[in-house]
């Protein structure tokens, strides 16, 4: 579990003044969680922010009550604020949603013309990346890759309020990657799908796309839900 000296000492980068609003302290704190680096049960002290974000201590806490509304942190009543720890429920309501939308970027990337040889690129370089940390085994890596292959996917999609929502779907996936005990087993399956779908959308295919997406999708909840509901698991 992420401890109160490592949350404290969180390099943030200083936020732009034009954006120092609550808005753009909920995208920072949800970076830090995507990325890992904020584990489930992890406390969140305002003080502590409102210091390292430079911003007041009302503006921390209405960033609090925002990712709240995304499901990304809960308060305990007397307490504080908490980084969530996700539910076998919560598992198949991401994963439902992920159902419905990330199709929507394999058909926009695949009518989308030369943007759509731009966005093909960017999820190439994903995997290329995930690939090059598998082979030095930091799975962790390899799990921020994945995420960013299918955050890249839907921006395809051309959709900013797709990409706004998924945003958070993902970083709230993250929280149920790390509560899971073996980061290579969970995604080095993925390495070569991830694969294989860049593949089928150079060749045109879009009923493949769809199929193997679906597939992948089905395969990564069923082997979420079989460790999530266990203990939890500092990264």
């Amino acid at each position: 579990m992420t401890t109160q000296a490592e949350v404290a000492a969180l390099a943030f980068a200083p936020l732009p003044r034009r954006e120092s609003t609550a808005e753009a302290v909920a995208a920072a704190l949800r970076a830090q969680i995507s990325a890992g680096r904020l584990a489930p049960g992890a406390q969140l002290r305002e003080e502590h922010l409102a210091a390292a974000l430079q911003v007041s201590r009302n503006t921390v806490r209405e960033a609090f009550r925002l990712l709240a509304h995304e499901r990304l942190v809960e308060h305990a009543l007397h307490q504080g604020v908490f980084v969530r720890t996700v539910s076998p429920d919560d598992v198949r309501a991401m994963y439902a949603t992920r159902r419905l939308v990330e199709p929507l970027g394999v058909r926009g990337l695949l009518t989308a013309g030369p943007s759509g040889v731009v966005a093909l690129k960017g999820l190439d370089e994903c995997v290329w990346a995930a690939e090059q940390a598998a082979g030095s085994g930091d799975w962790h890596s390899v799990g921020t890759q994945d995420i960013e292959f299918h955050r890249a996917l839907v921006a395809a999609a051309g959709s900013v309020h797709l990409t706004s929502m998924l945003d958070g779907l993902l970083a709230e996936l993250r929280l149920a990657f790390l509560r899971l005990p073996d980061r290579e087993a969970l995604h080095e399956p993925f390495l070569d799908r991830n694969r294989r779908l860049v593949d089928l959308l150079e060749d045109g295919d879009e009923a493949a796309c769809l199929a193997e997406l679906e597939s992948y999708l089905i395969a990564a909840e069923a082997q979420l839900l079989q460790v999530v509901g266990g203990p939890d698991l500092a990264d």
